[in-house]
């Protein structure tokens, strides 16, 4: 028995999405908010502060303080392409620490301690945090 075409064009568009999945390059992929809310109470909260406002027990005291990530604004075009606040200049700011694009010298390198998918996951997790 013959499949339908929409039977047929169904099956070669899963087929398809789950190739792309797999060779997605990592990162690519959004990261998971609620498996970054733990990252982000584990290693940003003390600076950043619990809803993000740059207002944390240790970021109270820095200068500057700690972006407050509440008004969803970035500073940073890491990956240099006239935006900021892409996947790429988040990630690479987490990874390589903000020092590296001429920001505070306070804010951590994490990618030595913090895995590709850690990292998605907590980007993932800053982005609710705007309001």
């Amino acid at each position: 028995m013959k499949r339908s075409k929409i039977q047929h064009h169904l099956s070669l568009f899963v087929s398809t999405l789950a190739l792309a999945t797999l060779l997605a390059p990592a990162g690519a992929l959004a990261g998971d908010a609620a498996a970054g809310k733990t990252v982000y109470t584990v290693n940003c909260l003390s600076c950043h502060g619990e809803t993000g406002k740059g207002d944390g027990p240790v970021g109270a005291v820095l200068q500057p303080p700690p972006r407050d990530f509440s008004v969803g604004e970035f500073m940073f075009d890491a990956d240099k392409d006239g935006k900021t606040g892409s996947e790429a200049d988040l990630t690479a700011v987490i990874a390589k620490g903000a020092g590296a694009f001429g920001g505070n010298q306070m804010m951590a390198a994490w990618g030595g301690m913090l895995s590709e998918d850690d990292i998605a996951n907590v980007i993932a997790y800053i982005r609710t945090l705007k309001q």
